[in-house]
């Protein structure tokens, strides 16, 4: 991959965006490698998404712009596809998937900000659904940005396509936390991800995203209780000691 990267730090994958001349911004071939990236993400207890130097993403590549333009209908409609099934492949990764947000984090950038399950930013990042400044629609980051900002401020930012400041995205729900210092606080949070167990972590994602009801219920919290990693931790929590996956 020549614009990701992917990296190992013990249990955390690193996945970052690697065009920081072009402020990361999506072209066909960051979609290609991005979707890739997380086709198989393994034992990972988290993923880390960052984008290198001054930007996280700034959206579509201005080139790949220019060539959309003379795509037909067909085409395009491969094309919205294409970034569709990326943004799918990050919101349905098993592992919890944090983004460390900086500088812009505009059109599809808010889109990948949207699919993280917890994003941290600077305070001077900047945010938009920017579609509508081009004549066009957040349509495809529309699914995964209504669920965290739900359709009352969705009312105004993708109909205006204006800029909003990291503390408007904390107060819509875009992110989860502001920080001036960006990678302390992404580290508490990876540090906070390494302390629940591994599996359960990956559980309550599901949990959040399919939302069983009723009897359901009960049988999620039934096997977690009864699997190897619940019956572990309520042994370390009786006996006042740290679980196995916390020997570390």
């Amino acid at each position: 991959m020549s614009n990701v990267r992917v990296e190992w730090d013990r249990d955390l994958l690193r996945i970052t965006l690697a065009r920081p001349d072009r402020r990361n911004a999506f072209d066909a071939e960051v979609i290609r490698e991005l979707s890739e990236a997380f086709v198989d993400v393994g034992r990972a207890r988290g993923v880390l998404l960052s984008g290198e130097g001054a930007s996280f993403c700034a959206g579509a590549d201005v080139d790949w712009m220019r060539a959309s333009a003379g795509l037909s209908l067909d085409e395009n409609v491969a094309d919205a596809n294409a970034m569709r099934q990326m943004f799918e492949a990050i919101d349905g990764c098993p592992a919890p998937v944090v983004a460390r947000v900086q500088g812009h984090a505009l059109g599809g950038g808010a889109g990948l900000v949207a699919v993280a399950d917890i994003a941290i930013a600077s305070p001077d990042t900047a945010f938009a659904f920017s579609g509508g400044k081009l004549g066009i629609i957040p349509a495809v980051i529309s699914p995964f940005a209504l669920a965290k900002i739900g359709g009352a401020n969705a009312r105004r930012y993708f109909v205006t396509g204006e800029q909003f400041d990291a503390e408007t995205a904390l107060r819509i729900g875009l992110v989860s936390e502001v920080a001036d210092g960006l990678d302390p606080a992404v580290d508490r949070v990876i540090g906070e991800l390494r302390s629940a167990g591994p599996r359960a972590a990956r559980w309550a994602k599901r949990l959040v995203r399919e939302r069983p009801e009723g009897g359901e219920t009960a049988r999620w919290i039934a096997e977690r209780r009864t699997s190897d990693e619940g019956q572990e931790g309520l042994r370390a929590f009786l006996e006042k000691r740290r679980p196995s996956w916390r020997s570390e």
